[in-house]
């Protein structure tokens, strides 16, 4: 997605943009606020000044900025005022909208007569987010190595998956974008890989027939003479890993959001060696691979396939003897595979080039994978997973970085300013817990306040990112609009679902709410279990989360007082419900990792040989964020009113509580259930109709 308007000439060349003076920044945001209808509030203008000043001195910036502080101005004002160009990466598609739909065309409209120009922006994504034309008019290749399939034959037009792919190829034809987001309704997983290519798949620009239309290659286009490129969080990880740049230059990134991007970057690093992969490996290579090469890669998967259905899940610190000869096998076969295909043709293949560009990504991957596995590296975690992903308990060998900050720390801070800013950037009061994980260590911070007396700056390669961290509150008055109640009495949680107690209370409190409750839950085991326990016992609707799209279930609850929504993790962070349909959010305990989880357990174990808590740093402070995030769901708007009750008598009566309870907002606390009761019940009885939800 792109304006209208001209992209202007980058820094450095004679017609480059010039900074706006600061002294004219209140000016700028007072207008672009103005513009999008909203009101400049104390935090907004902190923050804006802060973010221009991290700007102007080279530094980086952390920014806690509370729901309805108005981020995104304060953020993209004093950006578009500096200049050069501005990449803004956030983790959600809801964000990425609300910018390019409407903050950044808002924005720019009203910061034009100051600026005497009119900067461009544009939207860009990872290659496997756009429509690939050379597949949707040509066909896709086959697993089987047979050629390209029309796209009539792909599980026959009458079936769920043909119609979403012929659907598919007629969207190919109308949309301007090519962008997955832009499809509504959407298709699944496995249409969509039907009609698009990963980057290792793409036959390049120059050698496609469709290169000049190419949606992806457009899209870098127009991101290219961007003044303001949007992107996600899986684009950092891809820029930072690889090496090799995906993002155009820039001066200044900034990260929205921020409080997922450890995850995200820790999932693009992931690999996963699993026996699907190498078959497939195997098919597509079968009839442009030497036959040799391609036998030797299905005896090694046929031998790998044996040993995993064997496999018990949980870490494995050394790779036993017979897997280290199975991985090996896999890695040996999938090199003289790669060798191979670049010297067998075979020219009654349809489009062989495509044919031998998908079998030589298969190969290259799978080489990779195995590389890694093998290699053990101290920096690295290996586990098996049993999932059904891939088919009932299929087991799987994974590998995850034991931590990523060294890579962000190495990568992220490199000529340019950042600015990381979320909701939830402060845990236990601290900045230095989120700070560290994403690669700004304690020796790089500068007091928050400039000015004030600073440490001398290392120079060369080995100084720092050097860094401040502000808090720049809520317009909101947490103590006066929310309730945080801890379950005091309550039995603590124990490994199993089942905790009558827990169900009693979190009837009770429904019932005293008037329904208008989101349930978050530790698992979705725990959600299903106590849906399935109230549905018997409340009149109320009990909404759960996997029953329909998260979009349909969101609409449903926001638009009816009665209703409660169970769910887990994308609720505690994904949902958005202003008004009185939500007035109580209910986490039925502190959601800690799950012991045997390999890399969260094996992130702890580093800490702690370290030297450090690896409890806090690790577990604690995994928990502390979900339960701030979820907390956050509460107050949405200026008039909200509720409570946020925590059925964990842990957080009232453990030594951490304290923790857990500084990362959240500063709700009015206690631990009495008669006045919680009655304070529920108040808010039940003043509560305005609820306006219905309208989906997108």
């Amino acid at each position: 997605m792109t304006n209208d308007s001209a992209p202007q000439p980058l820094p450095g060349t004679a017609e480059a943009p010039v900074s706006v003076p600061r002294a004219r920044l209140p000016e700028l945001l007072h207008a672009a606020v103005a513009a999008v209808g909203g009101t400049e509030r104390p935090g907004q203008v902190a923050m804006a000044e802060a973010v221009a000043d991290a700007v102007d001195h080279d530094e980086h910036l952390l920014v806690q900025a509370g729901t309805g502080t108005g981020k995104s101005l304060a953020y993209l004002v004093p950006a578009l005022a500096h200049g050069d160009r501005v990449v803004v990466a956030t983790a959600t598609l809801a964000l990425q909208r609300q910018l390019v739909e409407r903050d950044l065309p808002r924005t720019v409209d009203a910061l034009h007569p100051v600026l005497r120009r009119r900067p461009s922006f544009a939207m860009l994504k990872g290659r496997s987010n756009y429509l690939c034309l050379h597949r949707a008019r040509e066909g896709a290749p086959s697993d089987e190595g047979e050629g390209l399939i029309p796209l009539e034959e792909i599980a026959g037009p009458t079936g769920k998956l043909g119609q979403d792919v012929l659907r598919l190829r007629d969207w190919a034809e109308e949309t301007e974008t090519g962008d997955r987001d832009d499809l509504t309704p959407g298709v699944s997983d496995r249409a969509w890989a039907q009609l698009s290519v990963t980057s290792k798949e793409c036959l390049g620009a120059t050698r496609c027939p469709y290169g000049e239309e190419c949606f992806a290659e457009l899209a870098r286009e127009r991101a290219k003479t961007a003044d303001v490129v949007v992107t996600n969080h899986a684009m950092l990880a891809i820029d930072a890993i690889e090496g090799a740049p995906v993002l155009p230059e820039h001066a200044m990134l900034i990260v929205d959001e921020a409080h997922e991007l450890v995850n995200r970057v820790t999932g693009a690093a992931t690999a996963e060696l699993t026996v699907g992969a190498v078959n497939r490996a195997v098919k597509r290579a079968a009839r442009l691979a030497n036959e040799k090469a391609v036998d030797a890669l299905q005896a090694a998967a046929e031998s790998y396939h044996g040993l995993m259905e064997t496999a018990q899940p949980g870490r494995v610190e050394e790779l036993p003897e017979y897997l280290v000869y199975a991985v090996s096998a896999i890695r040996d076969a999938a090199r003289q595979v790669i060798t191979s295909l670049g010297e067998t043709r075979d020219k009654g293949l349809s489009d062989e080039d495509a044919v031998r560009k998908q079998a030589m990504a298969s190969a290259e991957t799978l080489h990779e994978t195995t590389e890694r596995l093998l290699a053990e590296s101290a920096y690295d975690v290996v586990w098996i997973e049993r999932s059904d992903r891939f088919g009932p308990g299929t087991a799987s060998l994974r590998v995850a970085p034991l931590n990523v900050s060294g890579l962000l720390r190495e990568t992220l801070y490199r000529e340019r300013a950042v600015v990381l800013t979320s909701a939830t950037l402060k845990l236990g009061g601290d900045f230095n817990g989120v700070a560290a994980s994403v690669g700004l260590p304690v020796e790089g911070r500068l007091p928050d306040a400039r000015g004030a007396a600073e440490p001398a700056r290392a120079e060369g390669d080995d100084a720092p990112p050097y860094w401040r961290g502000i808090d720049v509150g809520s317009p909101f008055s947490y103590n006066k609009q929310g309730i945080l109640y801890v379950a005091k009495h309550l039995p603590p949680p124990g490994r199993e679902p089942d905790r009558p107690e827990m169900l009693d209370e979190l009837a009770d409190l429904i019932g005293a709410a008037g329904g208008r409750t989101l349930g978050l839950f530790s698992s979705m085991r725990a959600a299903k279990a106590a849906a399935e326990a109230l549905r018997e016992r409340l009149d109320n609707r009990i909404l759960l989360q996997g029953e329909d799209t998260l979009g349909e279930l969101i609409r449903e609850f926001g638009s009816d007082a009665e209703t409660c929504l169970f769910g887990t993790l994308s609720l505690w962070q994904g949902v958005d419900v202003p008004g009185s349909a939500c007035q109580l959010v209910v986490m039925d305990r502190i959601p800690f990792p799950r012991p045997d989880d390999p890399l969260m357990s094996a992130r702890q174990k580093a800490v702690e040989e370290a030297g450090g808590n690896g409890f806090m740093a690790v577990a604690a402070t995994h928990a502390a964020l979900l339960m701030a995030q979820g907390a956050g769901r509460l107050v949405r708007a200026a008039d909200d009113r509720g409570v946020v009750a925590v059925l964990d008598p842990r957080l009232a009566t453990a030594r951490y509580g304290g923790f857990f309870r500084s990362s959240m907002p500063a709700f009015w606390y206690t631990t009495d259930r008669n006045q919680i009761r009655k304070s529920l019940a108040a808010i039940d009885a003043s509560a305005p109709p609820v306006k219905p939800v309208h989906s997108r």
